[in-house]
């Protein structure tokens, strides 16, 4: 099972520290320690990829309210919401995923939320059928 492991870092919500700026950079024993986790994931077979992601000041949202495309510069969401970054890992199971997220060396105040990716046989014949993707019925 492929797991999408999310980091909202508390540096971004409003009631723990607030806004990071567009120059943030995150402090080297910080960095040391993801290393270090980084490293056990690769060493145990479980890391697919991962990516830090750039502050919300350096990015842009596009919006449907109405159907229409409509641009919205820099932080444009609830901070409460932000990634951070996130881990694309495999494990055998949800619980699994959950201990590995339980060693992250997270600050107080972070959250990591973790998903299931879906696999296109995840769903019905029909659907797979529609994606392109011979299926023997």
């Amino acid at each position: 099972m492929r797991f999408i492991m999310i980091m909202i870092p508390a540096v971004y919500q409003g009631g723990n520290g607030g806004r990071v700026g567009a120059d943030f950079t995150p402090p080297v024993d910080a960095v040391e320690k993801m290393t270090r986790y980084n490293e056990a994931l690769i060493k145990a077979g479980a890391l697919i990829s991962l990516e830090g992601l750039h502050p919300i000041e350096k990015g842009a949202r596009v919006t449907f309210s109405d159907g229409t495309p409509r641009v919205i510069d820099g932080p444009a969401v609830n901070s409460a919401d932000v990634i951070g970054g996130y881990w694309i890992v495999q494990f055998k199971s949800k619980d699994e995923a959950i201990e590995w997220a339980k060693r992250i060396p997270a600050e107080k105040g972070d959250v990591i939320e973790i998903r299931q990716i879906q696999e296109l046989s995840d769903f019905p014949v029909e659907v797979q059928q529609a994606a392109g993707i011979r299926v023997a019925v």
